[in-house]
């Protein structure tokens, strides 16, 4: 586990090393937005980065910077601005700003920056690229995948499968017992439950999903990464295979 997997730590030398041996790319789509009482801001990239890191040490590839910009519903009220969790947190009528949120762009910018993302990626000479984390901006890239597969001749992956369990898809809620578990089990030492109120019946702020302080563990989270490792490392690998197939 001693060797770099991120991009921006890699020299020319190490780049091309790991570009020749597994040409993956890996996106992980943070935002820097309320994750309730508990969590960093960071969550997802901080999520899907590790579990990226994770991947690349068993499968090979070179893990990006974490996106900090990202899509989401918006409302207008009172002439204000407000997104994601500001809205589906209270009553249509009241929304409110909650703390520490800062990463909200339109749909159409966003697909702009992935676009010119993929063509850059595509430049460097990677042939896969796996993108995920943040709901909205994944649920966008996954939208896109079999018009930009053929647009930049890049074979595009998310860790969401169809039919999957949610509950133990990778990042499947929103800062409830998934993410929750997920960054206890790569990160615990930002993880603070006692933060959440004490009373069970007392519903956290900022939540989709089920209850973390009844469901969220670190074991919880090292059971999912497990398996979406496994599950990804063999998608990937028979990419890999396919590629070097096509090379010859």
């Amino acid at each position: 586990m001693n060797e770099k997997v991120l991009y921006a730590e890699l020299n020319p030398q190490e780049f091309r090393e790991r570009l020749s041996k597994a040409p993956i790319a890996y996106l992980p789509l943070g935002t820097l937005e309320w994750h309730g009482r508990h969590m960093p801001l960071g969550a997802d990239g901080l999520i899907s980065q590790g579990f990226f890191i994770q991947l690349a040490h068993k499968v090979g590839g070179i893990v990006l910077p974490m996106f900090f910009l990202g899509p989401d519903d918006i409302e207008q009220h009172e002439g204000r601005p407000y997104y994601g969790m500001d809205i589906l947190s209270y009553p249509k009528n009241i929304p409110q700003q909650l703390d520490g949120s800062a990463y909200w762009v339109s749909e159409e910018f966003f697909r702009q920056i992935l676009k010119g993302t993929l063509v850059q990626l595509k430049r460097a000479g990677f042939k896969i690229v796996v993108a995920h984390g943040h709901g909205p901006s994944t649920m966008l890239f996954k939208k896109h995948i079999v018009n930009w597969k053929e647009e930049f001749k890049l074979e595009l992956f998310t860790c969401w499968k169809q039919g999957e369990p949610p509950r133990i898809g990778l990042q499947t809620d929103h800062a409830a017992a998934n993410e929750t578990s997920l960054m206890m089990a790569l990160r615990p030492e930002l993880v603070n439950l006692e933060n959440l109120p004490k009373i069970l019946s007392d519903k956290p702020l900022g939540l989709l999903g089920r209850d973390p302080r009844k469901h969220a563990s670190s074991e919880t989270g090292r059971n999912i990464l497990n398996m979406q490792i496994n599950n990804m490392a063999k998608l990937l690998k028979e990419q890999l295979e396919l590629t070097n197939l096509s090379n010859l």
